[in-house]
């Protein structure tokens, strides 16, 4: 800067050439004539030029001095409001708004100037919107630092609660609300909440690196969390997480949570609240000021803004909400059912991915509703959720052939076969049932001597049937001894008869 003062009083308070000034300081002769120039475009006189700081003249001489007021600047100002609304729409360019400008103002500005004036415009520290976003583009989401807080009613315990908040990049239509924590279900239901009150999809959601979003922070390939992961599937959004410990890549949500602490929590502060529901409906109605709060140097807000340019960009949402899953690795029992533990309930799967060596696992992803099983990342079935403990609930075709029989076996299908063989038949397994304290006890017995219909006929079973009604030896072994011995067409023996006295209890007694 010494240098370039010393141009500046050589060409204002000497005869000197430029080429002359140049010689005598070792500065190119372009370089003088391109100082005084600028200096004396800036109107400036050399007394004024000795009293500024050297920051100051710098910038004077690089042109960064606000021009001199005159129409054509003015007309050219008054389209800066609508060029920022204009650059957030899809394929809309600072060229092809220039080549509009100079239609309509064919003396205007030519395009380095037109840029030049915008973007120095545009970086008044007043101006906080950007043109990076395009409309129906991206959501950012975050916490905020600071925490708000509810107090419990009955203890006066006080209760730390998290700060959500969420901004579209074009609209800067923004959503805050308080939850709980920040873990993967408050976080999922933040998010929803936050695209219902959109009322819309964007095509990109970018949040930080907190857990409940990431499982794996990479620059070039992060994991997100699989819930969250299934949320954008559901919703149709791409996650596509900030990079660590770069805020610039979430600069609009970091100015939005500066600008909830200025408007949200500042009016609240002197508040007390005993829920988070209490806590939100005292938000709302400031959120909904700030967003219909008008811009600075821009003559609309973010309401405004929105309704305008980037609702009609965003996609519809879905009809049903996101059913909220879990997952969870878990191991086939020894019986082919893998259990979820928090419901105590135990589900089947094919009987052939039962190993002992080593013990097959699969995942379980569930939600309020349903519970699907998946191998090797390959769906096997979905059930819809029991929550009976310690219950099963079993496919029948997840059977082998042999569990597959025993569990097709019921009273009714036993009284069927017997009937079909004869009416004491029939009237034996009723017999036989209705002894078994537990119907499934009384299985084995029935279905044996159903089966002795394939050695000895039903003929002859049925008349076996009805000598062990008459006797009341309802049972497999006596059925199966009187047909080995051919018992069961022998005349019947009159039976003894006794006087009737009290103390005489009769045979049913020890039933």
């Amino acid at each position: 800067m010494e240098k370039i003062k010393e141009v500046i009083r050589y060409g204002e308070t000497t005869d000197l050439s430029e080429r002359a000034i140049g010689r005598a300081l070792q500065v190119s002769r372009t370089a003088v004539a391109k100082y005084l120039e600028c200096f004396r475009g800036s109107g400036l006189t050399w007394e004024q030029a000795q009293a500024l700081p050297d920051s100051e003249l710098l910038s004077v001489l690089e042109g960064n001095r606000e021009p001199p007021t005159n129409a054509r600047y003015e007309r050219l100002v008054e389209r800066f409001p609508m060029m920022v609304k204009e650059l957030r729409r899809k394929g809309v360019t600072l060229q092809l708004l220039w080549e509009e400008y100079l239609r309509e103002h064919p003396d205007g500005y030519q395009n380095s100037q037109f840029c030049h004036h915008f973007h120095r415009w545009r970086k008044s520290a007043e101006v906080a919107m950007h043109i990076d976003h395009k409309a129906g583009e991206k959501l950012f989401v975050d916490y905020a630092g600071d925490r708000l807080a509810i107090v419990d009613p009955e203890g006066g315990k006080e209760q730390a609660v998290e700060t959500f908040v969420a901004i579209l990049g074009a609209s800067e239509l923004t959503y805050v609300e308080a939850s709980a924590t920040q873990q993967s279900e408050d976080w999922i239901r933040s998010n929803e909440r936050a695209l219902r009150y959109c009322g819309g999809c964007p095509q990109v959601i970018i949040p930080d690196n907190l857990r409940s979003a990431v499982s794996r922070s990479d620059p070039y390939e992060p994991g997100i969390n699989p819930t969250f992961d299934a949320f954008a599937g559901h919703y149709g959004v791409v996650i596509m997480p900030a990079r660590v410990r770069q805020a610039r890549d979430k600069a609009l949500v970091e100015n939005a949570v500066r600008l909830t602490y200025q408007r949200i929590y500042a009016p609240l502060r002197d508040r007390t609240f005993h829920s988070l529901e209490e806590l939100n409906a005292a938000i709302r109605p400031l959120l909904e000021q700030h967003n219909r709060r008008r811009f600075q140097r821009l003559p609309y807000s973010r309401r405004e803004l929105f309704e305008q340019i980037e609702q009609p960009a965003l996609a519809p949402l879905p009809q049903h909400h996101f059913p909220l899953q879990q997952t969870r690795e878990v191991t086939v029992g020894f019986n082919y059912h893998v259990e979820l533990r928090e419901d105590r309930h135990h589900y089947s799967v094919p009987w052939q991915l039962r190993t002992r060596d080593p013990r097959t696992k699969v995942k379980l992803l569930y939600d309020e509703r349903t519970v699907t099983i998946y191998y090797d990342n390959v769906r096997i079935v979905e059930y819809q959720r029991d929550r009976r403990p310690g219950g099963y609930t079993t496919l029948p075709h997840h059977m082998p052939p042999q569990h597959r029989w025993y569990a097709e076996w019921s009273p009714e299908r036993f009284l069927r076969w017997g009937r079909a063989l004869g009416p004491n038949v029939e009237a034996v397994i009723e017999q036989v049932l209705g002894d078994a304290k537990y119907p499934p006890q009384g299985f084995r017995s029935c279905l044996g001597i159903l089966n002795l219909e394939k050695s000895y006929g039903a003929a002859r079973l049925d008349s076996a049937c009805r000598r062990a009604l008459s006797y009341g030896l309802c049972s497999y072994r006596r059925i199966q001894n009187m047909l080995k011995l051919g018992l069961e067409e022998e005349q019947e023996q009159q039976p003894l008869s006794f006087p009737s006295h009290d103390n005489v209890r009769g045979s049913r007694y020890y039933h």
